[in-house]
């Protein structure tokens, strides 16, 4: 029987229902208050939130409390949990928990990646309660979520900045939807719904494979005669193992709050997607960490094993995270929806062209925020948006944006229509304004954008960040330019005009994964970073530094850390990959390939000796023995390449060598043992294969 989901959903979660009746009345609406408009917390009001939670908490078999932070470039959340239990002086064990303990806590901060900005023996950091994420129970734990910085102030989460952008996005918003007569604007909201892939596989034979546990994705694997290629495993039907998972899965999910609305088969085999409902985007910051980590962690209980890496498996489509977002105000407006008449709706009009400056003004950025090192197997490919970063609008805006830009105004705009399917026992169905481009890295869905290159693993705080902040700017700058127009309409119509004529290079509504869009991006002047690593630099371009210090996000120092953590990050990476490829090798492959050549040559030996013919078999020794050296060439070489990178003075030589040299290295090493994988037989194979893990979960 499936679980009730009105008795379930927020089970887990100190909502609001839960607030209204645990706290008094009085503190109830300042809580309200603070949640909404913001302002100083005070000790005393801390004190009776605390005292409710903790009660709730212990209600709900509770033992420890924690501050849930999300450090950078750290795809998994941090904690330290701490007993509710204390020892007072007549001995006897209570359970306490303070307004102070729920304000804020003191992690030791030394050992996450700093960049420079604190020395070694600088270990102090603090932890800030979130209020407007929601507090929640698991695993017998009061989880509150927070921000994360230094004793000295820095940034070092992905939270931080995104509430500063947020809030830098609403400001300026606001103030533009007033210039539009929005009078009973006060705020700006930012959503997001982000869609999550993920493989499964069986947790027997991942444990077989030390490239997966090491790396969380496949350094050697040949492909099976059976990929996707037959396109059937695409919204197919669900396996009963893999069902059972994901409605554990949805239930822990609906517990927590967590509007987990789809589920289905991705493209690849093994490969699933989860979505759940727009949520602000800090909470959805936290709901996807939760995902992420729920996923994981039901995962081993099915005897299966999530793997979160965007390319686990080379040959099959690999994993990304579509970042669903919009603006809406606290009246209701959505700021990307185009109306019934887009061709009349100026405010849309505008912030489409303000988008437009955002995305082309910080297309670098914006490419490394959705990325990590694993993204650099999956952009490109016939799966994933390009590295070349463009906007994608549909014929109904497309047409309004081109009128625009040839005559200075648009007078119509294309109909939608019905859907026929000339079948009379069917309905006709009304179609949306435009149709979806999947080789599009930004793309208009009808009310939203569709940022589809974020990487499966990455936190979202990153990209969102990015996002709000370039809108913020943006709004500014039309803010000043508007503001003091005798004629606001003509102004409006003008700057629009003129930010549309200036940015129409960043639109393309054509085939992302052709080769003449590369050229014609190259035209066009747009930037196209393949690695993230071409990417880093745009943390430190004048043009991020200025953004973020004006809505005081990150400082030029805190950006310069970032910097310096990313290309850290990379070549560790790529480090603890070659050293895997290595050690696999010399441990597993090449003493497996030995053996078989030892049978082969004792096999050659005894049929020669009745005298019959042993070409065949001599064949096939040579062939696999001439592999066999090449792997065993290939991994002596890999192993020097590596402590040549590693060399390097600077971080950034370092990361380009890892790229370009390590990365060259590690593929002559795949190489010959892949091709050797096909010819062994199956039971001298030393790990599972693709064959065995992607078609078995």
């Amino acid at each position: 029987m499936g679980v009730n989901i009105e008795k379930v959903f927020g089970d887990n979660v100190f909502d609001d229902s839960v607030m209204k009746v645990r706290l008094p009345k009085s503190d109830y609406e300042k809580v309200k208050v603070l949640m909404s408009e913001g302002g100083e917390i005070t000790e005393q009001l801390a004190d009776v939130v605390a005292q409710a939670m903790k009660e709730w908490a212990l209600e709900k078999g509770a033992t420890h409390y924690t501050h849930v932070f999300q450090p950078y470039v750290i795809s998994v959340g941090a904690g330290k949990h701490d007993s509710f239990a204390s020892v007072p002086d007549d001995g006897e064990i209570e359970n306490t928990f303070t307004g102070k303990d729920l304000l804020m806590g003191e992690p030791d901060a030394s050992s996450f990646p700093s960049g420079g900005l604190r020395k070694t023996s600088s270990a102090r950091g603090y932890t800030a309660w979130d209020i407007t994420s929601p507090v929640y129970v698991k695993e017998d734990t009061l989880c509150i979520p927070t921000a994360f910085c230094s004793y000295t102030g820095e940034s070092l989460d992905t939270k931080t900045p995104l509430l500063k952008a947020m809030h830098a996005v609403s400001k300026y918003g606001v103030r533009l939807m007033r210039l539009f007569g929005h009078e009973d604007c006060n705020r700006i909201f930012s959503y997001v719904g982000p869609e999550q892939e993920y493989f499964l596989v069986d947790k027997n034979k991942y444990m077989k494979r030390a490239d997966l546990r090491f790396t969380g994705r496949t350094l050697f694997g040949a492909m099976p005669p059976k990929g996707q290629e037959m396109d059937d495993q695409y919204f197919g039907s669900i396996k009963t193992r893999v069902k059972k998972y994901m409605n554990e899965v949805d239930e822990q999910l609906w517990k927590l709050g967590i509007t987990c609305k789809t589920e289905h088969n991705e493209v690849a085999p093994a490969q699933h997607e989860i979505a759940p409902i727009f949520a602000i985007s800090n909470v959805a910051l936290d709901n996807n960490l939760l995902i992420m980590d729920i996923l994981k962690k039901t995962a081993d209980k099915h005897g299966l094993v999530c793997l979160l890496h965007e390319k686990p498996f080379e040959g099959v489509n690999g994993s990304g995270k579509h970042n669903n977002w919009s603006l809406t105000s606290d009246t209701g407006i959505n700021l990307f929806k185009p109306g019934k008449k887009p061709e009349d709706n100026k405010l849309f009009q505008l912030v489409l062209a303000c988008t437009m400056a955002a995305v082309d003004r910080h297309a670098v950025l914006l490419r490394l925020a959705a990325s990590n090192t694993g993204n650099d197997h999956r952009l490109g490919a016939n799966e994933a948006p390009p590295a070349i970063i463009s906007m994608y609008l549909g014929d109904q805006v497309e047409d309004v944006v081109n009128q625009i830009i040839e005559k200075g105004e648009a007078t119509s705009s294309l109909s939608s229509g019905e859907l026929d399917f000339g079948i009379k026992k069917l309905p006709n169905l009304q179609k949306d304004p435009t149709d979806r481009n999947r080789t599009s890295p930004f793309a208009f869905t009808g009310n939203r954008f569709e940022f589809r290159m974020v990487a499966s693993s990455n936190s979202i705080g990153d990209v969102n960040t990015v996002l709000n902040a370039m809108m913020a700017e943006q709004f500014e700058i039309a803010y000043e330019e508007l503001k003091d127009a005798e004629d606001l309409d003509k102004a409006v119509t003008e700057y629009i005009t003129k930010l549309m004529r200036e940015h129409q290079r960043i639109i393309f509504n054509g085939d992302g994964y052709s080769n003449e869009w590369t050229v014609e991006a190259k035209k066009r002047g747009l930037p196209n970073c393949r690695s993230i690593v071409d990417a880093i630099p745009a943390l430190t371009y004048d043009s991020t530094i200025e953004m973020y210090e004006k809505f005081g996000i990150l400082s030029k120092q805190e950006l310069e850390a970032r910097k310096e953590i990313q290309l850290e990050q990379y070549a560790n990476i790529r480090n603890i990959e070659a050293l895997t490829m290595i050690d696999m090798a010399n441990k597993l492959y090449i003493p497996a390939i030995i053996n078989y050549t030892k049978q082969l040559a004792d096999t050659v030996v005894s049929v020669k000796s009745v005298g019959v013919d042993a070409s065949v078999q001599t064949d096939i020794l040579k062939d696999t023995t001439e592999k066999l050296v090449k792997a065993k060439k290939a991994a002596v070489n890999l192993k020097a390449v590596v402590e040549e990178a590693s060399k390097k003075a600077e971080s950034q030589d370092i990361a380009i060598a890892y790229k370009d040299d390590v990365m060259a290295a590690m593929a002559e090493l795949r190489k010959p043992i892949d091709e050797l994988e096909k010819s062994l037989p199956k039971e001298m194979w030393p790990v599972p294969t693709y064959g065995d893990m992607i078609f078995d979960s």
